[in-house]
């Protein structure tokens, strides 16, 4: 994948649960990542002692980090009552030629931040509620 505009990743939720996808308010940073527990297998007889691990198993999971600042009140509204009901929606991560990851997240961080002689801004992390799905650019 040849280098790419930071501000070309997106971040989109599904705000009504319909499968319209809207950006997410106006985020500065983002970022994803993919992570995979490893099952150990390693047993009396495994060769020369070193570590097997089990293919295909263990937890996958999902993490997406962004910074920025809200657009309108119905940005902030969305966010908002996502993180203090709990809800689960389908989001997505758009990666210039690379591919669209998407599937159910909850926001499992936010944090709101400012500074006197600047803009209140705000932090969140989700994590992956489910299967992923991902398709090719």
């Amino acid at each position: 994948m040849a280098a790419q505009k930071g501000k070309d990743l997106l971040l989109k939720v599904d705000s009504n649960g319909a499968g319209s996808f809207t950006t997410v308010a106006g985020l500065r940073s983002r970022a994803v990542a993919f992570n995979a527990e490893s099952v150990d297998i390693t047993h009396q007889e495994s060769a020369g002692q070193w570590r097997e691990l089990l293919a295909g198993a263990g937890v996958r999971s999902a993490r997406i980090s962004g910074s920025g600042i809200f657009k309108d009140a119905a940005s902030d509204a969305l966010i908002r009552s996502y993180v203090f009901d709990g809800t689960i929606r389908d989001w997505q991560v758009i990666v210039p030629d690379f591919g669209t990851v998407e599937g159910p997240f909850q926001i499992s961080s936010f944090e709101l931040t400012g500074r006197h002689d600047g803009e209140v801004g705000f932090e969140l992390s989700l994590e992956s509620a489910g299967e992923l799905t991902f398709t090719a650019a």
